[in-house]
């Protein structure tokens, strides 16, 4: 589904690996790693981890990005709730992604 969400963005690459991010961004000739803080309470884990990642790699940098105020409260957990009770979850979500849930949770 997250292939599927990017086609048309030329310069995006999907990609997974096992080990340390730090390993595959070495692999795959990365100098920066994105990660979203979307509260207070993600900060902690995140810079933790960035700290680590840099001991690791000191040639990555992390880079943090916040969202917009009104998608803070959202999370993975959150959008499957919702879409389980039936909620219209098409504003948060790809298209594929809203359909992949209907189908999901239909009754």
């Amino acid at each position: 589904m997250i292939k599927a969400s990017m086609v048309g963005f030329e310069t995006v690459t999907v990609d997974s690996f096992d080990g340390l991010v730090v390993d595959h961004a070495k692999e795959v000739g990365a100098t920066g790693i994105i990660r979203g803080l979307r509260q207070v309470s993600d900060f902690e884990f995140e810079f933790q981890m960035a700290l680590m990642n840099r001991k690791l790699a000191g040639d990555i940098t992390t880079i943090f990005l916040m969202p917009h105020e009104k998608y803070t409260y959202l999370n993975s957990t959150v959008i499957r709730n919702l879409a389980s009770l039936k909620a219209d979850v098409s504003d948060f979500v790809p298209p594929i992604v809203h359909d992949a849930l209907k189908k999901k949770f239909k009754k």
